[in-house]
């Protein structure tokens, strides 16, 4: 089993300091809102690389006034060990981590930890722009293979240096390759990536008996296809290399991809479902991207899921919740009431968040 068994907040966010003792169970956080329920769970995220759930930069993440910096301290119990994490940010600095009292990166808590969320702010995937479908989809390709956080550092780089110099209007090509180079290798890892995550969602709902409906994948250019080697995407750079120049930047590669959902059973495309289908398709892809990371790992990602009951009827969170203890994830839930929990009964620890003069205070019942 994955879980936190300890978390410690200092000076995050709302927390001027909070302990939470947790035994593994599911996890039901309920308060009013503006209450600190989600800066829980934005804390839980930064167990796992990249900026957390609300992509915040890290002097955001730091209490006001005071903006001293913060500090995240956790338990993590994994199938094989247990390992005991830190991470911080002092005068908005960028964030460190210790693994073990051991300095390490952010790669190396993916390899330690999955966490997977769903938040509010993804109810429009279907409907928005293509980043955020982009952005959903390296999260969850990054759970399956932590080494994608890495590719697709290098590619963002390597594409900044190559757009300025398309900006710039510079016409030597041996300034070109040397980027296209970078840029064709990790882009042809981070669009493999994708395409595995992709499948693996794809198996994982073709597989399970769930309350919820399957969402069919289909990852797609904006223009054309991705080439489908790294020979061949270095060669489509240089041969784009003019019109490039005429755009100003890069058009051909993994960012100008997107995913197109589908509601399976339907037919219909997710971007014309109601909000309740819509919803529905993105709790089941969370949903099987843990059942898949369960099979390939061991053990079920923790799952964040913020204000997801707001959302469903009784019986469909009955469903989920019945998922969640099935799976045997540690699910850290928020929500306004406890009524919202209430099918949970006992399967799950709860804590009460308050407000106290701009303080969050934590009730562990």
């Amino acid at each position: 089993m994955l879980a936190l068994t300890a978390l410690t907040l200092s000076h995050f966010r709302s927390h001027l300091r909070a302990e939470l003792r947790l035994d593994g169970r599911p996890v039901a956080i309920h308060g009013n809102n503006g209450a600190g329920k989600t800066n829980i769970l934005e804390a839980v995220s930064l167990f796992s690389p990249g900026r957390g759930l609300r992509r915040a930069s890290a002097a955001d993440m730091a209490r006001q006034p005071e903006a001293l910096g913060w500090k995240l301290r956790g338990e993590l119990r994994a199938p094989s060990q247990t390992y005991e994490i830190e991470t911080w940010s002092e005068g908005g600095n960028a964030r460190q981590v210790r693994i073990d009292s051991k300095s390490a990166s952010q790669v190396a808590l993916g390899q330690v930890a999955r966490v997977v969320w769903l938040i509010p702010a993804m109810d429009r995937l279907w409907i928005e722009g293509a980043e955020g479908r982009r952005r959903f989809l390296d999260r969850i390709a990054l759970s399956f293979e932590p080494s994608h956080a890495e590719a697709s550092l290098a590619y963002e780089k390597a594409m900044r240096e190559r757009n300025r110099l398309l900006k710039e209007q510079v016409r030597d090509a041996a300034w070109y390759r040397v980027l296209e180079d970078r840029m064709a290798s990790a882009g042809h890892r981070i669009h493999a990536a994708r395409g595995q995550a992709v499948e693996l969602l794809q198996l994982a709902q073709a597989e399970a008996e769930t309350a919820f409906p399957a969402a069919e994948l289909e990852l797609i250019q904006s223009e054309g296809s991705m080439p489908s080697t790294e020979d061949d995407f270095k060669a489509a750079l240089g041969e784009s290399r003019f019109r490039d120049l005429a755009a100003g930047r890069s058009l051909v590669g993994p960012h100008r991809s997107d995913l197109i959902g589908t509601y399976r059973a339907k037919g219909i495309p997710a971007r014309d479902c109601s909000t309740g289908e819509q919803k529905a398709l993105l709790v089941s892809l969370i949903l099987a991207n843990a059942r898949a990371l369960a099979q390939r790992e061991g053990a079920p990602p923790i799952l964040l899921l913020d204000e997801v009951a707001a959302h469903l009827d009784a019986a469909r969170r009955a469903a989920l919740y019945d998922e969640i203890c099935a799976l045997g994830t540690q699910a850290w839930m928020t929500g306004t009431g406890p009524e919202l929990f209430a099918e949970l009964g006992g399967r799950a620890q709860v804590l009460e968040v308050s407000d106290s003069g701009g303080t969050s205070e934590v009730l562990q019942k």
